[in-house]
């Protein structure tokens, strides 16, 4: 069982059919397959084997999807890396997983190769748009290395919101189970069908429901290197995208595009979310606004990622996250691990083919985290009575104020609903009587004009009196990760409002 042996099989079937567009470029599953061999010939010639660890730093490009399968091609496991990491950080990604080769973007070259300084990885540079040109005289590996299904295919590594990241594994058998489920039973794939690619594939989201599927159905996968709303139309439109995975931030930008009305975006059939919670006023704006629903879902990258998913034959909850999707178990557990009852906020916790090997040489961390296993998430959620899930908050995210928990969340979900809001965090705030205080950070739309006082009685007015934010920052943009999710730990730490004058106590906030 190897990831890899999907593409072959495309390529035998579909060989002429577009499998990949980007910027101009079009590669069939025939190029592809083709560059995918001559990559892992060379890859065994320079002493890769079943088990080395070869790294991919790699934007949204062709040649992304060629160094991942040409890895798994040749039995390696791949280790996505962010482009944008800086020399300590690849220092730190090549050290801990051992990787043996790092292809990286000429454009990163420099960075990338005094990262590995020390680490004993060789760099191969890899220019967009030349590559296949590089790799026409190599020759090309025939077979499939031959791989179990509880090899580990893939170490992604997680964000790092506590401590130094830590590498997750995911196997053969989890990737191919969870791309095969995403087609059938959430997407519908076929290859007629044309997948949105904005979502960064050194990501899992990214990997398993734009890349994997669009693979494993003979798809066509239409890349955007770097999202920005106006360009993401502008691929929609030009390539009738009937596919569109986004994060939340994502779905809000394109919202508030002044001119986004001008693109026809007739040929969406479904849209899907995760990565964070979909806002339900964002949702049903951009269903009324682009015509197309959304089907919100769940996952982490420790499973692979889809765990649950509001499924297209039942009916949607917005706001929820639907149901577990095929093979995978959900619960809700309270402190002691034991069941709660529905309704009542607890862990969330996952079990199913979908759930990773572990952490990389992380015996202890894998023993904290699966227990019996379960996978415990760190999201707070709880269960209804038809058995859907709705994600509260992260765990760290919960704020405690005077002894009440405050869910930011809830806080955030009215904050969207003012005409003025484009983008909103709450978080917690040291106290020294409460032990903490809720403040809102908010980014207005384009044409959106309100006080920091204004947002915060308009708050106060819905909900319970210990739950409003005393404090709300206007800034231009909040900060964000390579995924779209809005960066709370970077706004607890100041980072945020410190580049604008507007989120300083004296000026922006509501005391």
């Amino acid at each position: 069982m190897n990831l890899a042996e999907h593409l072959v099989a495309t390529a035998s079937r579909h060989g002429g059919r577009t499998a990949i567009t980007c910027a101009g470029e079009a590669w069939t599953y025939a190029d592809l397959e083709d560059a995918t061999a001559r990559l892992a010939g060379m890859l065994v010639r320079a002493g890769i084997t079943p088990g080395s660890r070869v790294a991919v730093m790699l934007p949204n490009v062709p040649e992304f999807a060629v160094a991942y399968y040409a890895a798994l091609r040749a039995g390696a496991i791949v280790v996505p890396m962010n482009p944008l990491l800086k020399e300590r950080e690849i220092a730190y990604y090549l050290g801990d997983s051992g990787a043996e080769v790092l292809l990286a973007a000429s454009a990163v070259a420099d960075e990338a190769a005094a990262g590995a300084q020390g680490t004993g990885t060789r760099i191969i540079t890899v220019q967009p748009g030349a590559f296949a040109g590089v790799l026409a005289g190599e020759e090309p590996l025939g077979d499939v290395a031959d791989r179990a299904e509880s090899d580990t295919a893939v170490i992604l590594y997680t964000s790092g919101t506590t401590g130094r990241p830590k590498g997750a594994e995911l196997t053969h058998r989890n990737l191919i189970l969870n791309a095969d489920l995403t087609v059938r039973t959430l997407l519908t794939l076929t290859s007629e069908d044309v997948v949105f690619g904005g979502l960064p594939l050194f990501h899992t989201f990214g990997q398993t429901c734009a890349l994997n599927t669009t693979v494993l159905a003979g798809a066509t996968i239409a890349l955007l290197p770097r999202f920005a709303p106006q360009d993401a139309l502008e691929i929609i439109e030009s390539q009738h995208v009937t596919v569109f995975a986004g994060v939340p931030t994502m779905y809000g930008a394109l919202l508030n595009l002044p001119d986004h009305g001008r693109y026809d975006t007739s040929s969406l059939r479904v849209c899907i979310s995760g990565g964070a919670a979909l806002p339900v006023e964002v949702l049903h704006r951009f269903e009324d606004e682009f015509g197309c629903i959304i089907l919100e879902g769940y996952g982490l990258s420790e499973t692979s990622p889809v765990a649950a998913f509001n499924h297209p034959d039942r009916v949607r909850k917005p706001g929820s996250i639907g149901t577990a999707v095929e093979g995978v178990e959900l619960r809700v557990v309270g402190l002691d691990g034991g069941d709660l009852p529905q309704g009542e906020v607890g862990e969330i916790a996952v079990r199913g083919h979908n759930v990773m090997k572990g952490y990389w040489n992380r015996p202890d961390a894998t023993a904290e985290a699966i227990r019996d296993g379960w996978l415990l998430t760190g999201d707070m959620g709880r269960v209804d009575t038809d058995g859907c899930y709705s994600i509260v908050d992260r765990k760290k995210d919960l704020i405690i104020r005077g002894g009440y928990n405050v869910y930011p969340r809830e806080v955030e979900e009215v904050l969207y609903e003012h005409p003025a809001v484009a983008e909103a965090a709450v978080v917690g705030i040291p106290d020294p009587e409460l032990g903490e205080e809720v403040m809102a950070v908010v980014a207005l739309t384009a044409q959106g004009a309100a006080t920091a006082e204004e947002l915060r009685d308009f708050v106060k007015s819905q909900v319970a009196a210990y739950k409003y934010p005393r404090e709300v920052r206007i800034v231009d943009q909040l900060p964000k990760g390579p995924t779209g999710k809005i960066l709370k730990r970077e706004i607890r730490s100041g980072l945020a409002p410190a580049h604008d004058a507007a989120a300083s106590p004296g000026a922006g906030s509501a005391g």
